[in-house]
């Protein structure tokens, strides 16, 4: 897995293999862009979303997508 530095309003863009992963949504996980856990006890979830093969994806960090976790380009119709 590799990614590109987290810059706000722009989708963190992150090379997948093939298997299921969690975005995290309470923004305290150390593995972000991915969940470790940390939202235990609170009232965030992370998503859940599977990858059929080995791909780049663009997820979503502005937290406005209509495709959660996947960018839509919600933050550049500011």
């Amino acid at each position: 897995m590799s990614n590109t530095a987290l810059t706000p309003n722009q989708p963190i863009v992150v090379e997948l293999e093939a298997g299921t992963y969690h975005r995290c949504t309470c923004g305290k996980s150390s593995r972000i862009p991915f969940c470790d856990g940390a939202h235990v006890g609170s009232n965030h979830a992370p998503v859940s979303f599977e990858v059929k093969e080995k791909q780049q994806v663009y997820l979503c960090n502005c937290g406005k997508t209509g495709n959660a976790p996947y960018c839509d380009g919600s933050c550049r119709k500011q």
